[in-house]
């Protein structure tokens, strides 16, 4: 499992890069809720699309073909999930990805050829297939629920995502057709704050990360002074 530290007030981006060979389809969820039309999140909503070798930084909530606002940590009570009245699934960042439907080769037919050499040579087909689109947004637009916290004197409130300053970030739209129903890969990241990933054990304490060793020396020395 993934887990970020994130700290109250601090600004965050999703960073997506496809590493595949053809073009792909990524819904981004943040909180449980769809990042480019703010609907409670399903992997069958829109997405951003990623040309081959392409990377995206996904840095806000979708406004328009222009902006969107921007992703900051915060407290549940003022995460856009809990402002909207979903502050369940507060506290995790998920991407559901699909590889797009390729059309099938066509056939070509080879040129006639000259009486006598067609005997002597076998006839072969080639694939054509169209291009792909400019990269661009569908739509448009780039583990389970998180724990209980454990009770120590170190726990802090969990923490959200924020619906913060309109910020540049222009897109376009294209058309993109899914593959399969069931998206090729799901990609979960959980995130809180270090005293919470702390008190549930994540990031280990370093007042225990060195232990006495029971059997250091030899034999008795005389005690100092």
């Amino acid at each position: 499992q993934l887990y970020v530290v994130g700290t109250p007030g601090n600004r965050y981006a999703v960073q997506i890069a496809n590493r595949s060979g053809g073009r792909v389809l990524s819904v981004l969820s943040v909180d449980g809720v769809n990042v480019l039309n703010g609907e409670t999140a399903a992997a069958s909503q829109s997405g951003y699309v990623l040309a081959p070798g392409q990377s995206a930084d996904i840095a806000g909530w979708r406004k328009n073909m222009d902006e969107v606002a921007a992703f900051y940590f915060t407290s549940v009570a003022d995460s856009y999930a809990g402002r909207t009245g979903r502050p369940e699934n507060t506290g995790v960042i998920g991407v559901a990805v699909y590889r797009e439907l390729m059309p099938p080769p066509v056939a070509v037919q080879p040129a006639p050829m000259a009486k006598g050499y067609a005997e002597n040579r076998d006839s072969g087909l080639a694939g054509a297939s169209s291009a792909p689109a400019a990269p661009a947004m569908e739509g448009r637009a780039k583990a389970e629920a998180a724990d209980s916290l454990a009770r120590s004197d170190r726990a802090e409130k969990k923490l959200g995502t924020g619906h913060g300053e309109r910020i540049n970030a222009p897109t376009e739209y294209t058309s993109f057709q899914r593959a399969s129903s069931a998206p090729a890969e799901i990609i979960t990241i959980y995130y809180d704050s270090r005293a919470n990933l702390m008190a549930r054990g994540i990031i280990p304490d370093p007042r225990y990360l060195v232990r006495p060793n029971p059997f250091p020396g030899t034999f008795v020395p005389d005690p100092r002074g």
